[in-house]
């Protein structure tokens, strides 16, 4: 497998972190992991999606919510029955603080390698202070390099396991989806763990030079998320799937849950009008 490898510390110059207060007390509060389907597993908050895929060769983790959760991130392995210590690869769908405020020190911790897409690793190198909605102000997570960039359509390899990245920019420049296939005894299940493009900035779109190519992106991500093909989604924030109203923690296992064709579609149809309206001003 090709890496591009990258510096393997932060700049001296990197400034001091801080944390934005959470938006939700959800995003903190913690949440029993679970089995979603075949070796695909829920790992994060009440609200914060994390998500580990497992594989005889190590495991993968998708996101890892702000800095305080990386111990609860820990746990929720661990309960499942699973190594910490057997995370090869970390993943993001967005270079904002709620999903990479532990990033630095899991892969710190686990020596696991970061897989980035190259849009937003420039974001993900100082901390969250150049991403042109939140940013500005200083790091608000912990700068980290990482060890490949990724592009549209490149896949993520690890075990048995085949993931294809999609980039799906707008809410960041660099946010993206996952799309893979997990086995079951029963059946196999195509996942899209999608990063829906909602709208995280007041100015119009005409009024942010550090992206002059918002409103292309969303355009663009609008249209290629209508075109994916699934069995199941889910999404970087629970409340964006309803996964607490089609699981409840001890509910037995039953991927079917989280197929919901018609959430998703509703769900891109009211980020598509918010869009409109944005574009109106």
């Amino acid at each position: 497998m090709l890496f591009v490898v990258l510096a393997a510390t932060v700049p001296a110059t990197a400034q001091k972190v801080e944390e934005p207060k959470p938006w939700s007390a959800d995003w903190t509060k913690p949440y029993q992991p679970f089995r979603i389907a075949g070796n695909l597993y829920y790992v994060g908050t009440y609200d914060l999606a994390c998500y580990l895929i497992t594989t005889p060769q190590g495991n993968i983790l998708i996101n890892t919510g702000l800095a305080s959760s990386a111990s609860q991130i820990k746990n929720n392995i661990e309960t499942l029955g699973f190594k910490f210590a057997d995370t090869k690869i970390l993943l993001n769908t967005q270079a904002h603080y709620d999903h990479m405020g532990a990033m630095a020190d899991i892969k710190k911790e686990t020596g696991a390698q970061l897989m980035i897409n190259e849009k937003d690793a420039a974001v993900v190198k100082d901390g969250g202070n150049s991403d042109y909605a939140l940013g500005g102000h200083g790091s608000t997570y912990k700068p980290v390099i990482p060890d490949r960039l990724l592009h549209d359509g490149d896949t993520i390899r690890l075990g048995n396991m085949q993931l294809q990245m999609l980039h799906h920019p707008g809410h960041t420049k660099g946010s993206c989806s996952f799309l893979f296939t997990v086995k079951d005894d029963d059946r196999s299940w195509k996942v899209l763990i999608a990063n829906m493009p909602s709208i995280v900035t007041d100015k119009s779109f005409t009024n942010i030079p550090d992206y002059p190519g918002i409103a292309d992106d969303y355009a663009y991500t609008l249209t290629a998320m209508k075109n994916i093909t699934f069995d199941i989604w889910l999404a970087s924030h629970a409340s964006q799937f309803k996964l607490h109203s089609k699981y409840q923690p001890g509910d037995a296992y039953n991927p079917a849950a989280f197929k919901d064709q018609a959430g998703y579609d509703a769900s891109l149809n009211e980020l598509q009008k918010e869009y409109e309206k944005k574009m109106q001003q």
